[in-house]
């Protein structure tokens, strides 16, 4: 058996976020938005923190680059669906973010269905979307708790959540359709 390493830090973290996901959904719907706030504070922070790790120590691993996208969009979708479903944000937003999910991953599995193994790499414009998804996100929690946001800045969050979830959407469109064609005209080389 091997020895546990300081190595796996950024591993375990990772998969802490994603089991954080079923307390802080649970929270959301009991509407328990104190006990939201420290466990969303504590899984955003294993999320900057694993990363950093990772490169300091040398640590990257498939693992972790695998289970650290799915646990951050398994957490975001999870708090937007759960806060549909108490009525905190319209259903129409976690929907929008789930079908553009879903759109992505069509398009990373019918690349892989048609042509086989392809490399992972988040664009730019993913990881703004993300990054707006969690910070509007956290408004939202913390105005639960704390209503120190304005109408007209909750109102600037959210058309800024739906612009990028709709601009990395079709970015992530664009570039499986390029894929996919890259691919076509190499197998008609053949």
């Amino acid at each position: 058996m091997r020895h546990f390493t300081i190595k796996q830090v950024p591993n375990v973290l990772t998969t802490l976020r994603l089991i954080l996901a079923l307390p802080i959904c649970l929270l959301i719907l009991d509407e328990n938005y104190p006990a939201v706030l420290w466990l969303a504070f504590i899984a955003g922070g294993s999320d900057a923190i694993d990363g950093y790790l990772a490169r300091r120590l040398n640590a990257l691993s498939h693992y972790g680059a695998v289970l650290d996208p799915l646990a951050d969009k398994t957490l975001l979708l999870s708090v937007y669906i759960s806060l549909t479903v108490v009525g905190v944000v319209p259903w129409w937003l976690a929907a929008i973010l789930v079908v553009r999910d879903m759109l992505i991953v069509s398009g990373a599995f019918a690349y892989r269905r048609l042509f086989g193994r392809y490399q992972i790499a988040p664009s730019i414009w993913g990881k703004i979307s993300t990054g707006v998804q969690i910070v509007f996100a956290l408004m939202i929690l913390t105005q639960q708790v704390f209503p120190v946001f304005t109408v007209f800045t909750l109102q600037v969050g959210l058309n800024l959540l739906i612009f990028m979830a709709f601009v990395s959407g079709s970015h992530y469109m664009y570039v499986w359709g390029e894929k996919i064609l890259a691919a076509r005209q190499g197998n008609g080389r053949s």
